[in-house]
């Protein structure tokens, strides 16, 4: 149990009582040692409900009234993709860290509004990215920085999924206003950011995406190829279309391939280094990682919790929480457009900066080359 360095537990309040957050968030929050003070949801039944049922004292629909009277040393938000801006911008203000489900934000202008708010040693917000946090990853990310497995080369980095129209049903899903994206923003999100991770800052995209099978206003299918600021390239693809599910990354080094299948998350069972021809069987066994830590919300969350222990800002947060929602918008503006984007050109003044979308650049069944008027 993780308690707070000046003796009482951290005090957290609950900011979205859906599914995710009674699945993932309480009972990382239950194993971690810190208090739940108070749960917040747009339904006041469901707030009192799960406040109920975990134990916090205090449950409404009013955030601001929860946060003067618990002041709450943590937030964890796990509302809809369009409120994290105003909910995250509320709970620092209030002097609370923050841990925000993903996608961050609905568009790199509104992550650049939340960055904002933060305050120099804290509080910071951070981003819910487990899959970075099992000890596979670890391992691994330690041996790309070390040069032990050679030069990264090529990569894979594959979310195929499958949702189908009753998961679209809810009303927030499949909406470049409210989700902010597709499966590359809802979905692939995960991968990309632990490939990210893993491999360093991206330099250009090139991307295509469409709808082809479900009822929504954004993509259901994107593919990409990314080349990152080490040269290395990626065949990226995010489908909510397959029904032979699969989270699938493959990494492809001078000395080795390193892989990982799975779904929403991983052991070290779900890896696997492979030596290239010629490498002693003593070095490859050396390469395997030793504690088998699973990635998972709880992985992330202790070492959050240190983070807000030293003062310091946490992993997936500020710039480095920012790179795969910069991708995701290269992504889109490239399948938009029918042009490569470089990771340099999405600032301000850029449409897909404010919107995902390109500000209405989008258009179901249509491709790039029959919309000339979207490129910029």
């Amino acid at each position: 149990m993780t308690a707070s360095p000046t003796g009482p537990a951290r005090r957290v309040v609950l900011v979205g009582a859906g599914g995710i957050a009674e699945g993932s968030h309480l009972p990382a929050l239950r194993d971690a040692g810190v208090r739940l003070v108070g749960v917040v949801d747009a339904d006041a039944q469901r707030a009192a409900d799960v406040a109920a049922r975990w134990g916090a004292d205090t449950s409404g629909t009013d955030l601001d009234a929860v946060l003067a009277a618990e002041r709450p040393d943590l937030a964890v938000v796990a509302t809809p993709p369009v409120a994290h801006r105003d909910t995250v911008v509320r709970c620092l203000r209030a002097g609370a860290w923050v841990w925000c489900e993903k996608p961050p934000a609905v568009s790199l202008a509104e992550y650049d509004l939340m960055a904002a708010a933060e305050s120099e040693g804290g509080p910071y917000v951070g981003y819910v990215f487990q899959h970075r946090f099992g000890s596979a990853a670890r391992t691994f990310r330690e041996q790309v920085r070390d040069g032990s497995l050679g030069r990264p080369l090529v990569a894979v980095c594959h979310t195929l999924w499958y949702r189908d129209e009753e998961y679209y049903a809810v009303p927030w899903r499949g909406n470049w206003e409210t989700e902010g994206g597709g499966p590359a923003m809802g979905h692939g999100i995960h991968q990309m950011d632990l490939t990210l991770s893993l491999l360093g800052d991206w330099h250009q995209v090139t991307a295509t995406a469409s709808t082809l099978a479900r009822d929504v206003a954004t993509e259901d299918v994107s593919m990409a190829v990314v080349t990152m600021e080490s040269g290395a390239l990626v065949s990226v693809v995010n489908s909510v279309l397959s029904p032979r599910q699969e989270s699938y990354l493959r990494f492809d080094l001078t000395d080795a391939t390193v892989e990982v299948s799975h779904l929403y998350g991983y052991d070290n069972s779900d890896w696997t280094w492979t030596p290239r021809p010629g490498i002693d069987p003593e070095r490859a066994a050396a390469w395997l990682p030793g504690t088998d830590l699973p990635s998972s919300h709880a992985a992330q969350l202790t070492t959050f919790l240190d983070a807000m222990d030293r003062g310091e800002r946490p992993p997936a947060s500020g710039a480095d929480g920012r790179r795969s929602l910069e991708l995701i918008t290269g992504l889109y503006r490239s399948a938009m457009t029918g042009r490569p984007v470089r990771r340099d050109e999405l600032g301000p003044g850029d449409p897909w900066y404010d919107a995902l979308d390109g500000g209405g650049a989008y258009r179901p069944g249509t491709l790039p080359t029959d919309t000339p008027e979207v490129v910029r």
